[in-house]
């Protein structure tokens, strides 16, 4: 009996995989990994050079294909290649090539991938910046911190991001969503289908050994890609506010930033004498945060769930952050150390945790308990293997059922193609024209 062929997957990533450098990278790798353990055939594209952190997806037995944006050669690509799935790790490649997968695959399964609501993440930072402009107090952010839905709706529905994110969702036939908040979003006020949506959130294996105690920890830290605005906000509010005033509690205390990519404007924030050291890029991320007492992550603005907070929960790290770091990671269980609004409020609980260790304890348990209900990639993982698997046997009726995404897919994929046409054919004649 001939054994059937191995499901075959193209991923179109917008950058390739660095999973120490950011969150969304990692959850790509997540799934890649639940995909192998299928024994699926995967190939991985992007039309980004290689980052200085870049995984070696080929030591894993993934092929790495370059693709060029506005160029008929991945027509060939991925006529060649026939996938049976193709993965888009952003909105803005399946802008690129969804039309190109769907001309010449229409049978393959179209799934984004999102990460973060990008429109989300946007409108949460003007709002930030409106904010900043018409109020210089850097302390309470309450009013920041909790709007309805309906407001972050009308705040996202005024902006073009929002406008391409949705679409480029309504064309895919199913989105991964790290978020059960935007998943909510997405239903309730944009009017998705709940069947286009399925949670994924970060996957992770439980840590087989008890963490570092409370005597084995020393300093304050705070981690995150510097090219992520999010990280950088918070950085910046740590330095200006939040620091200062934990300082005043704990004048020796020590607080280590690391993060990717560290711009010059970030070391030069570095204080030594204020116990403010920016420490550039870290090795071994749990290493570092395994050895910290109290990780802070003061969010201001931001969406997704927090791959840091995460990795805090694995180590065995209280953490403090605002109700935007903390969003759509507990529910309804205790967050593993606290979260609070002003300047004042995280500082004073963040000198608590750092100082009191019956309640650092507590939090630490709570993290085990939290990483034990929410996020075991088995279950996960098996649940996103049989969502796929199901609408690949169900994809006819899933389209039909989706006319706006149809609709959607007949008039912005004419214009996308015949843009990137245009641009295929100027890029051409530039070239003939300089030989």
């Amino acid at each position: 009996m001939t054994a059937s062929p191995a499901t075959k997957v193209l991923v179109i990533g917008y950058v390739w995989p660095e999973p120490r450098s950011s969150a969304a990278s990692g959850h790509v790798m997540q799934i890649l990994e639940a995909f192998l353990q299928q024994g699926w055939d995967i190939t991985f594209s992007s039309p980004a050079g290689p980052g200085e952190h870049k995984a070696d997806l080929a030591q894993l037995g993934i092929r790495e294909v370059p693709i060029e944006l506005n160029n008929s050669s991945f027509d060939t690509f991925v006529s060649e290649l026939a996938p049976d799935i193709v993965l888009f790790d952003q909105f803005m490649m399946e802008e690129q090539f969804g039309w190109r997968v769907e001309k010449h695959c229409p049978n393959a399964l179209r799934v984004l991938e999102t990460s973060d609501l990008q429109s989300l993440r946007h409108a949460r930072h003007q709002r930030l910046k409106d904010q900043l402009k018409h109020n210089s107090d850097q302390n309470d952010f309450s009013d920041l911190f909790a709007p309805a839905l309906r407001d972050e709706f009308q705040l996202m529905a005024a902006t073009d991001l929002a406008k391409r994110e949705i679409a480029a969702l309504y064309r895919c036939d199913l989105n991964l969503m790290i978020s059960q908040v935007e998943i909510e979003l997405l239903v309730s006020q944009f009017g998705l289908q709940r069947e286009l949506l399925h949670w994924c959130p970060l996957m992770i294996d439980l840590p087989s050994a008890a963490p570092r105690s409370f005597d084995e920890r020393a300093h304050f830290l705070s981690i995150g890609n510097f090219r992520h605005a999010p990280n950088w906000d918070a950085v910046l509010w740590m330095k200006s506010t939040i620091w200062p005033l934990i300082r005043a509690q704990l004048p020796t205390a020590q607080l280590h930033i690391y993060g990717a990519y560290t711009p010059p404007k970030a070391t030069a924030l570095h204080n030594a004498a204020q116990g403010f050291h920016v420490m550039n890029w870290a090795e071994d991320a749990l290493q570092v945060m395994s050895a910290a007492r109290v990780c802070l992550a003061p969010l201001r603005f931001g969406a997704g769930i927090k791959g840091k907070l995460l990795d805090a929960m694995l180590c065995g790290t209280p953490s403090v952050t605002t109700p935007i770091g903390a969003e759509a990671m507990h529910d309804t269980q205790p967050w593993p150390g606290a979260v609070a609004c002003s300047a004042q409020a995280l500082a004073d609980h963040a000198v608590r945790l750092y100082q009191d260790e019956s309640h650092w304890n507590q939090a630490q348990s709570s993290a085990l308990t939290l990483l034990n209900d929410r996020y075991r990639k088995t279950e996960h993982a098996a649940a996103l293997i049989e969502r796929l698997q199901y609408c690949r046997l169900h994809l006819a009726e899933l389209r039909r059922n989706n006319f706006t995404g149809s609709m959607l897919r007949h008039h912005a994929h004419k214009s996308t193609q015949y843009m990137a046409q245009w641009i295929e054919e100027k890029n051409r004649n530039q070239t003939d024209a300089t030989h």
